[in-house]
């Protein structure tokens, strides 16, 4: 994988719109509810949703009530873990992305796996792979394509021994932290996916397994679930 791959999906028919369309939207609703309204508060309300969502999709039964309450399951454990200390790495991520998807594994499979394979890449193959992806992160492209493409490479890559869809989805959020599209966190991307998730489990499966035809399915897909995203926002509950 190569920055390039980023130019080639950009020219695909309908990539181009329904990332601006998602954008304007993500855009809008932080100018007209985010003025004034923003507080840490949100913040971290948009992280737990989103820590709730991704662990349901990694197949915890935990509500998010049990998630407010600490008595969620391990699977929703890993991901609380993680979205708790995500924000922490948006200056690593643009710097160093491979540390930063380290941090992630290493957050989320503390207690659950062998401390020698936390932030690890599981082979030589998977390291490879991690290594390719991070050019992609800082490329000249839009934040919501970079961040979706990240997502479906760590999904299919499963570099890690554990909790690689926890991983994909908090480096998703991650990336559009970083890139400046949602600096405060508030949109919830995990929630958009579950949102759709049939399409969700069948267009990263796309990606992995369908060629070009699977990346443009996956990158429209990941357009809607951002759609999707700002429409889970804290920010529409005040």
């Amino acid at each position: 994988m190569s920055p390039e791959l980023l130019t080639r999906l950009l020219a695909l028919e309908g990539v181009p719109s329904a990332l601006a369309s998602a954008r304007d939207g993500i855009d809008a609703m932080l100018r007209d509810r985010g003025l004034r309204r923003t507080t840490p508060e949100t913040t971290a309300e948009s992280l737990l949703r989103g820590a709730h969502a991704s662990a349901v999709l990694e197949g915890s039964s935990s509500s998010l009530d049990d998630l407010r309450a600490g008595t969620g399951d391990d699977v929703a454990a890993a991901s609380v873990r993680l979205s708790a200390q995500l924000l922490s790495q948006a200056p690593v991520v643009t710097r160093s992305p491979l540390q930063a998807f380290a941090r992630l594994h290493t957050l989320a499979g503390a207690g659950c796996v062998p401390d020698e394979a936390l932030g690890r890449p599981r082979d030589a193959d998977a390291a490879a792979r991690l290594r390719d992806l991070g050019p992609v992160v800082t490329a000249d492209a839009p934040a919501l394509l970079v961040a979706a493409v990240v997502h479906a490479e760590l999904l299919a890559a499963e570099p890690f021994a554990s909790h690689n869809g926890l991983v994909a989805r908090a480096a998703e959020r991650l990336v559009l932290v970083a890139r400046g599209l949602d600096a405060k966190s508030l949109v919830v991307p995990e929630a958009g996916h579950l949102a759709l998730r049939p399409a969700y489990e069948a267009r990263w499966r796309g990606w992995r397994d369908g060629g070009r035809a699977g990346q443009h399915a996956w990158v429209l897909h990941a357009a809607d679930a951002y759609v999707a995203a700002a429409e889970a926002s804290p920010l529409h509950d005040v």
